[in-house]
């Protein structure tokens, strides 16, 4: 059959259009006996389904034909051929290291059979992309639909025209070329932008099914919540296939679990086919919770439309009640002064760049929140992942959201793709509380004021409740034309240390970048930075100077918080090692290195005392004499006193005349000593009076073993699942040995996959890996992992894939 001319994306449907059922649908929704629940072919997935309606997951049952070929688009096809896969899904087998663009720049073909159940006749249907990297041309049936490029925001398409009852073939053909489309375009292709882009289907597809007339989107802002007539305005959005005779009620809730805080509801007519908007307004609402960093509330929005006093559609939003502002003086969040703390992320992941399912994605979040005791990230240099951001709002970790871009700015088409992506950002993301600010201009690009009002403008008028920025390398507000002043401050201090400006006079200020891959004192091995199995002064020099950013960022009270370069290694060509960029505090296994001590000390110690070394315990050829006689160690204890041997050997004090402004500063130790004896430390931290941690470490490698830990041991075998397996040499109490090798051997038996290297070897990362082990279609059981070094023996964990529970990953 020959392909049919595509269609716009979002479609004004007419009653011809609707010919095969949906007049029969329309006078049924009209009567309010079009409503009740869809046998999904898949699990029901989001917060959108409801009454009439239902979200399905199309996530499994891929087939995947590699290089792409134009006959595969039809539905006749014969696809015998291609490989089962499940998304998320990159187009190529890739390591942890030396990434070649080469290797995924290309047209690639993917295709998905599935049934739809009879119920879902005369209701309309909706693919639903939330990413493809970089194009996607979609064809349902063998009809062309709209080709979308960009790969990091969601679109859909209307299906339902082509449908079919039974079998029905969607086919996708992925463009992962170097296109004209933010963040790409410049003609000096992938070397001019500092990360990289594999290609695939690296997030969730979805279909939609819903009445003739249901509701498209559901904004609901929270206003003045810290007055006594705080409420909540709720935007509902109506898309109508047809146009309805007798009235339609929209009704919204505030629910907190099973409890209505609030309700409103309004009547309306519809006149016209395709979107309508309307405005409902919670109020009453009472002594609600608000949504914290120590305590995120979230609540949900129920809109439901009504048709003879009968629900027909329901939507669901989760929302936070909560209060932030940047002023001039500072930042204030629900009304007391607040000084963020954060780190920025990029998404990129070994073996399969952005294509890690939800239970991974929020790993991360874990990580920053948890770990590294962040309370602020900025999703550098593209808007991040749903499951990112779901897992944000829960935890209390505010956001930086920001549209794809990095310093290049093309022609007028490509600026028509930035604002399109300032709406697209906004609209999907405008409900997460933990989105606190939007970057509506392209990372560190010059100033274009006529597009900067632009994204600016776009971005107010879908959510004006919050104000917007843009990361700036020029220490100037001329030509400069948003809220707040943010800037990646990368100077060093006369002396060799980190270099902080001032705030810039008039405007909220704030640090969007500091650090970074950069060495102060010196500018050696530039592409080695920070890398763990790189140069050993400057590792233990990353922790110090972040500890100098923050500290010396806090002197400024006007400052509102610093966001730091940044949480994860990446993939680059940009000043990159076996394009591998190593400005993280973790490398790209999310594995801690000396530069995370500095976070990982700055928490509560009455939650979770810390003692972190900001060195290796070892006395090999590059460190005879061990750490040193300035020996630096993180901690958020009031005292440490350190045993060689079990022998007292020193007392240490966190060091307030260097760093006055952190909550917890670093301590210094001599610990230069005859290594001979192979000699154990021992660091006792106190909280007062009281021990509150003690930990031990061997410079003896001889008692080393082989670790090995995942993070979960649990996964869902129905839907894609995915933990880390991390592995590394280590001393008798767990510490990473520094510069181990050998090469790790997996062996895997059970209902599960091993995603990276195997075997690995060591050597490249420093003396530890990691991999994911992620479960297969349908099938559960106990998964049993071996690992293997040449040296040290095997160790091994178990993971069980349970069937038939709801992910909460």
């Amino acid at each position: 059959m020959a392909m049919k001319r595509g269609l716009t994306e979002r479609r004004e449907f007419s009653r011809r259009e609707f010919i095969r059922g949906c007049a029969v649908a329309g006078a049924a929704l009209a009567s309010g006996m079009m409503f009740g629940c869809l046998a999904p072919p898949t699990r029901r997935i989001g917060r959108a389904s409801g009454p009439g309606g239902d979200t399905f997951d199309l996530s499994r049952h891929w087939l995947f034909g590699g290089k792409f070929t134009a006959a595969a688009m039809e539905s006749a096809f014969n696809d015998a051929a291609f490989s089962k896969v499940t998304l998320p899904h990159c187009v190529s087998k890739l390591s942890w290291r030396n990434w070649d663009p080469a290797m995924w720049e290309d047209l690639w073909i993917y295709r998905r059979h599935f049934l739809l159940p009879t119920e879902t006749r005369n209701r309309r249907v909706f693919l639903q992309f939330e990413g493809v990297m970089v194009g996607a041309t979609p064809a349902i049936n063998g009809q062309a639909l709209p080709e979308h490029r960009g790969g990091y925001l969601p679109f859909d398409c209307e299906i339902t025209e082509w449908i079919r009852e039974g079998q029905n073939v969607l086919a996708l053909a992925v463009d992962s070329r170097w296109l004209n489309v933010p963040p790409e375009g410049s003609p000096k292709g992938p070397k001019s932008i500092d990360y990289l882009e594999p290609g695939g289907i690296h997030r969730p597809v979805a279909l939609r099914v819903v009445p003739p007339v249901f509701i498209r989107d559901v904004f609901a802002k929270p206003v003045a919540v810290l007055d006594p007539g705080r409420r909540v305005e709720v935007t509902c959005t109506l898309d109508a296939g047809v146009v309805l005779q007798k009235p339609l009620r929209v009704k919204v809730d505030l629910v907190e679990g099973a409890r209505v805080v609030a309700s409103a509801q309004q009547e309306l007519r519809l006149e016209k086919t395709g979107e309508t908007q309307l405005q409902l307004t919670l109020s009453d609402l009472g002594n609600v919770k608000l949504w914290d960093v120590d305590a995120p509330h979230l609540y949900e929005v129920v809109a439901t439309l009504c048709a003879a006093n009968r629900p027909v559609h329901e939507h669901r939003v989760r929302i936070g009640l909560r209060d932030a502002r940047f002023e001039v003086d500072g930042f204030f969040l629900n009304g007391r002064r607040f000084r963020f703390f954060g780190l920025d992320r990029h998404e990129l992941f070994p073996y399969v760049g952005f294509a890690m399912p939800r239970r991974v994605m929020r790993r991360d979040a874990e990580i920053l929140r948890r770990e590294f005791n962040c309370n602020m990230v900025r999703c550098s240099h593209y808007p991040q992942s749903e499951a990112f951001l779901d897992a944000c709002d829960e935890l209390g970790l505010m956001v930086w959201q920001e549209t794809p871009g990095w310093q290049y700015l093309g022609d007028a088409a490509w600026q028509d793709l930035v604002v399109r992506d300032v709406e697209d950002m906004v609209r999907r993301d405008r409900n997460h509380p933990a989105i606190i600010i939007w970057g509506v201009r392209v990372n560190e690009s010059r100033n274009d004021p006529a597009l900067y009002l632009r994204t600016k403008a776009a971005a107010q008028a879908l959510d004006a409740s919050r104000p917007t920025s843009g990361s700036m390398t020029a220490h100037s507000t001329a030509g400069w034309h948003q809220d707040v002043f943010a800037f990646d401050d990368y100077h060093s201090a006369p002396d060799g240390s980190v270099g902080i400006l001032p705030p810039l006079p008039g405007v909220p200020y704030m640090l969007s970048e500091c650090v970074g891959q950069f060495s102060y004192a010196a500018k050696k091995n530039f592409n080695n930075k920070y890398r763990r199995a790189g140069d050993l002064e400057l590792q233990t020099q990353q922790a110090l100077y972040h500890a100098q950013a923050h500290s010396r960022a806090a002197a400024y009270p006007r400052m509102a918080g610093v966001i730091a370069w940044c949480a994860f290694d990446y993939g680059s060509l940009m000043n990159a090692h076996d394009a591998v960029k190593c400005p993280g505090v973790a490398d790209v296994f999310r594995i801690p290195k000396l530069g995370a001590a500095f976070y990982q000390a700055q928490g509560d110690p009455k939650i979770r005392p810390v003692i972190e070394p900001d060195f290796y315990w070892n006395f090999g050829p590059r460190t005879p004499s061990g750490p040193g006689r300035h020996a630096a160690i993180f901690s958020n204890c009031d005292r440490l006193e350190l045993f060689i041997n079990g022998k007292p050997h020193a007392t240490a004090h966190p060091d307030l005349e260097n760093f006055p402004h952190l909550k917890h500063a670093p301590f210094f130790a001599d610990l230069e000593l005859d290594g001979a004896g192979r000699p154990e430390l021992r660091i006792d931290g106190y909280t007062g009076t009281l021990l509150a941690l003690s930990r031990s470490f061997s410079s003896d490698p001889a008692k080393d073993r082989l670790w090995l830990r995942a993070d979960d041991v649990e996964l869902i075998a129905d839907g894609p699942d995915a933990t880390r397996l991390v592995f590394f040499v280590g001393d008798c109490f767990g510490t990473p040995r520094a510069f181990a090798d050998g090469e790790v051997v997996l062996e895997l038996n059970g209902p599960g996959v091993i995603v990276g290297d195997n075997p690995f070897d060591l050597a490249p990362g420093g003396g530890v890996g990691a991999v994911w082990i992620r479960t297969l279609e349908g099938v559960s059981g106990q998964i049993k992992v071996k690992a293997t070094h040449p040296a040290l023996g095997a160790t091994s964990v178990k993971i069980n894939a349970v069937s038939g529970k709801a992910s909460t990953a």
